[in-house]
């Protein structure tokens, strides 16, 4: 099957959380022979950001992680048509122009044979209704959403039997234990600041509980504005900037645990999505200690795969019983990994795809799409 996957970027994962996923399917998918296209638009956002914070070395860790993904870097007047030709799927992530959504819509309604797909994992949907209902997906076959709350609201818009939950999962093959333990010590955050989503929350659930707890804190992140910096400094943490995410599970292994702080939407609006980085801090074998969130897909065995608590408090003495108790920490890291292997792998989320793919082309569905 030829897969073309229309992402801001591949390349680049500077607060782009989405190219973690996206890397780790599409590999997963040329790992089994399929062929495999990720077009990626010319000097995205993304992409820049990198480069200036990083220059042109930033690129290495995704180069030499994954050199079977040569993404697509395409320019705005590219002949879309040709980038698609002989596609079997086109899927195209919310992350994208509004006109590009539209011109690959059209496109299928001319009659191009490829099964289209548009892939939201944000949460726009809620946060900013009437700017994700702009976008033009008349002409899609589907739509897959990274969560059932997600998937509801795409109901409600009218996709009810297709629109599909396609939840985020690790990519066991770059995130997974070390192959021999080393020492570890204090508590490591990955995460970007990011438009005051949780600017509160990092400092009840993380930085306040480090501190009493008495574990250093490395914090790894983009977009942390001067105040927030300073809020760091003062609570002892120390900010070391942009990490690339193929570098994340070499930083996860120097720590004895990492912390979970959802923002806001994925609380409040849209409950049961967890991000991108849980599934690969547990895949990585380091135990997690979580803000409050309700699983209600029951993704986890919370209080197995992880830790979660109700407030401040109760975060500073789940961080002192992991600082003092080693089989605690073992017996979390072994339940988070065992669940990772069993249900939240990429392999796993290219055999829903692949059953997605195969339901949206059975002629009952697509007569009545």
């Amino acid at each position: 099957m030829r897969v073309v996957y229309f992402t801001h970027s591949l390349r680049s994962c500077w607060n782009h959380g989405n190219a973690h996923f996206v890397r780790g399917v599409l590999s997963e998918l040329a790992t089994r022979g399929h062929d495999v296209v990720a077009c990626e638009p010319a000097r995205s956002w993304s992409l820049r950001n990198l480069l200036k914070d990083a220059g042109e070395c930033g690129l290495e860790p995704f180069r030499s992680r994954y050199p079977e993904l040569q993404p697509h870097e395409y320019e705005a007047d590219a002949d879309l048509a040709a980038l698609v030709d002989g596609a079997d799927l086109v899927i195209v992530h919310e992350w994208n122009e509004p006109r590009l959504v539209a011109e690959v819509g059209r496109l299928r309604a001319a009659g191009a044979p490829f099964l289209l797909l548009f892939h939201d994992t944000h949460h726009r949907a809620v946060s900013a209704a009437e700017e994700m209902r702009a976008y033009d997906l008349d002409h899609y076959d589907g739509v897959l959403a990274f969560g059932a709350t997600l998937t509801r609201v795409y109901e409600d818009w009218g996709w009810r039997g297709r629109v599909f939950t396609w939840h985020e999962a690790a990519d066991i093959r770059r995130f997974h234990p070390p192959a021999q333990e080393r020492m570890r010590e204090g508590l490591v955050w990955i995460g970007n600041w990011g438009d005051d989503e949780r600017s509160q929350e990092l400092v009840d659930f993380l930085l306040r509980p480090a501190r009493e707890a008495g574990l250093s804190l490395d914090i790894h992140g983009v977009r942390y504005p001067a105040r927030a910096k300073r809020t760091l400094a003062d609570y002892g943490a120390r900010y070391r900037g942009w990490l690339a995410n193929a570098a994340a599970p070499d930083v996860f292994a120097r720590h004895l645990a990492t912390v979970h702080v959802p923002r806001r939407f994925y609380t409040e609006v849209l409950p049961g999505i967890p991000t991108i980085r849980v599934f690969e801090a547990l895949a990585c074998g380091i135990p997690l200690v979580s803000a409050p969130w309700d699983d209600c897909e029951h993704l986890f065995r919370v209080g197995e795969d992880f830790l979660m608590v109700r407030d401040g408090a109760e975060m500073t003495r789940a961080l002192e019983a992991l600082k003092f108790d080693p089989d605690l920490r073992a017996s979390l890291a072994r339940s988070g990994l065992d669940t990772i292997l069993a249900r939240h792998t990429c392999a796993h989320r290219v055999e829903e795809l692949l059953k997605i793919v195969e339901r949206l082309r059975a002629p009952a569905l697509r007569s009545v799409a």
